[in-house]
């Protein structure tokens, strides 16, 4: 009995007795990544990496208009350490199951706030928890990453808005190719936006993002001055007057703003900082703490939820071929889409910009050229869903009514764009559109969309996200916007955040020096194996066929080839890759696998490790670079045959190239 009441004591001692205690640290389950919290009239923190400081002390910290919120002198009152080892469920990610293991740490500051940290394997993320009941405004968070030493950086800055104007810069479509610099060479005049690549030398990254960004501003990071090795953070304020306008009067633009970013009504939780931690670039692709960190799902039935493809219209500005009507934004054009989805088994086609009057902002307007009734009643015969493009604010100012109206139509989603905006007034929107349009069994597709930050796991109706300098580009693009080394960046990147719309799928490659950009007939740089394999490379629940259907009839091989690969897996797996030069990437459903991987604008010979393979005898159908595919892109070889797993593969990718492989068991 003594003994036991002793533990007791030792127990009590350590969450109510730290008071006087300023020191804390918390160590990931392998013991690989410790970060060092002192808490000292302000919090600081640290991460290290097998030993080796990689962030030095950097402060956590609010700003508040009322000073009696957070206070000058923060004090530790006591700490709990707890230990979570689960497997979640991840229905439309890259896996369906997904393990959860990292130490817990939470502190208790002042009464008021507390602090919590997570330390896993694979990264140390830490969030900040308000027990405040009344309401106050946050004038500023302080968010740092104060680097041991002038580390490269690969980062995507804001595209839009003026140099060292900040306000201008917040009004962004998130779309950016990346820049690669030593941090103390970065441009302290313009912010970027996450995920951001810290390269900290002898193979070791650390990847910075967010997650469970509900009702609150995004963050972006800045250089902290000219020759430093930090960056810190900066949010958007909270819009005081807005005014419709915007790209066809769909958006809203924010002509005055608050002194502060955030107004904080109740007790609540604030956004996940991630440190993401590799010592492989092929780890930063396999992370998947932007999934885990987020708030599990607010949904108990997503048997609705279908995730798929889509044949897409607007990429290929409804530019089909051999019919007798004239092609454009009309029954007749979408009816063929249909019939084509129909053929292929593809679940959706979706009606981009252009159904509903233009400058209207207004989805109940609808051209005299559709009648959607009849549009979907058609696509209902052929086993063929619709999804509806809408501008934000015809989306937004009548979210209730949209939703409801569209859904009795039989509309199963609707692809949301032009918000071009992560303040707080608009990270609650995406909430309030998730919840909306659950309510009526609608899924969403968020573009001019800032990153992932966990929703797709809190709504899974909320199927994917743009936040990507997608394909769409290519139709205006130039040879100097690299899209080939792009998409070797971006799945060790920007897809570490969560599930991507890049739009993949052309038909029409082309080598650097044929490249060039056609609205009308817009083609894709790199081969035509690289455009099949990102259909494995990149996540993507709903991923589009972005060609037009007759150009897709006239590749049988290549058409089949994605329109029966799955959208969602039971799990994934990187195999190997280095950031922004190749890529090597397997998937499974059920006991079909695929294998598939680009290179950048080298020629590699890959030796593809089939041992992930299940034992046993497969067919194989691999679609890989043909032998002029260095000179004319749309070049490319496919072979059928017998395979063993675990027997050695070779295959030789061509600049720019790719490879995608379906191995079927016997």
């Amino acid at each position: 009995m003594k003994r036991k009441l002793n533990l007791l004591l030792c127990g009590l001692l350590f969450v109510t007795g730290i008071s006087a205690q300023k020191q804390f640290k918390l160590s990931s389950p392998d013991g690989s990544l410790t970060t060092n919290i002192v808490v000292n009239k302000q919090v600081t923190y640290d991460i290290s990496v097998d030993g080796r400081q990689i962030v030095k002390p950097s402060v956590i910290a609010l700003e508040t208009e009322d000073p009696k919120v957070w206070g000058n002198e923060v004090k530790a009152k006591g700490s709990v350490q707890r230990v979570i080892n689960e497997t979640i469920d991840s229905p439309f990610y890259r896996s369906t199951q997904m393990k959860n293991n990292c130490k817990v740490l939470t502190i208790n500051l002042n009464n008021q706030f507390s602090v919590e940290f997570r330390a896993y394997n694979d990264g140390i993320a830490y969030r900040l928890i308000s027990n405040v009941k009344k309401p106050f405004n946050i004038v500023k968070e302080t968010v740092e990453y104060n680097f041991a030493n002038d580390y490269t950086v690969t980062n995507p800055y804001v595209r839009a808005g003026r140099d060292g104007n900040f306000q201008s810069q917040f009004f962004n479509s998130f779309e950016s190719l990346y820049s690669i610099n030593k941090l103390s060479e970065m441009n302290a005049q313009r912010l970027s936006f996450l995920p951001l690549v810290v390269d900290a030398g002898n193979g070791v990254k650390v990847e910075i993002t967010e997650t469970h960004l509900e009702n609150y501003p995004g963050l972006y990071l800045v250089s902290a001055g000219k020759s430093a090795q930090a960056l810190k953070g900066v949010h958007a304020p909270v819009p005081k007057e807005l005014k419709q306008g915007g790209h066809n009067e769909l958006q809203m633009l924010v002509q005055t703003a608050e002194n502060y970013v955030a107004k904080v009504e109740k007790a609540r939780t604030f956004p996940w900082r991630i440190a993401m931690v590799s010592r492989a670039d092929k780890d930063l692709a396999n992370n998947n703490l932007s999934y885990l960190l987020a708030a599990p799902s607010r949904l108990k039935d997503i048997s609705w939820v279908k995730p798929g493809k889509v044949a897409w219209d607007w990429w290929n500005d409804w530019n089909i071929e051999g019919v007798d009507f004239r092609a454009g934004i009309n029954n007749d054009t979408y009816k063929y889409y249909i019939d084509f989805a129909s053929k292929h088994g593809i679940e959706y086609i979706i009606l981009d910009e252009g159904w509903a009057v233009n400058k209207k902002a207004d989805l109940f307007q609808v051209i005299p050229e559709i009648d959607l009734k009849e549009i979907i009643s058609y696509g209902k015969s052929k086993n063929v869903g619709i999804i509806l493009w809408a501008g934000y604010w015809a989306f937004a100012r009548d979210m209730e009514h949209v939703c409801k109206h569209f859904a009795e139509m039989g509309v199963k989603g609707f692809k949301v764009d032009f918000m071009d905006r992560d303040d707080q007034a608009m990270t609650k929107f995406y909430y309030d559109a998730a919840e909306t349009a659950s309510k009526y069994k609608l899924m969403l597709d968020f573009h001019g969309a800032f990153k992932p930050s966990g929703l797709t796991r809190t709504y899974p109706n909320v199927i994917n996200f743009e936040g990507v300098y997608g394909l769409e580009n290519a139709k205006w693009g130039s040879r100097d916007r690299d899209h080939v080394i792009y998409d070797a960046q971006i799945p060790f990147i920007r897809q570490a955040a969560g599930p991507m719309d890049y739009t993949q799928g052309a038909m029409k490659n082309a080598v650097l020096r044929n490249f060039y950009g056609s609205n009308s007939e817009p083609m894709s740089m790199g081969t035509r194996c690289h455009q099949l394999a990102l259909y494995i490379v990149l996540d993507s629940p709903i991923n589009m066929l972005c060609d037009s259907p007759t150009n897709y009839m006239k590749e049988p091989d290549c058409t089949e080839f994605i329109a029966q690969i799955p959208t969602v897996w039971d799990q994934s797996c990187v195999m190997e890759g280095e950031i922004g030069k190749f890529i090597v990437t397997a998937r499974q459903k059920g006991n079909t696998w695929y294998i598939g991987g680009i290179t950048d604008w080298t020629a590699r010979d890959i030796n593809v490790d089939t041992s992930i393979l299940p034992a046993g005898n497969y067919q194989m159908e691999i679609f890989q670079d043909g032998v002029n595919a260095d000179r004319k892109g749309t070049d490319f070889k496919k072979i059928v045959k017998e395979f063993k797993a675990g027997s050695p593969l070779q295959i030789h990718l061509a600049p720019g190239g790719g490879f995608a492989i379906k191995f079927i068991k016997k």
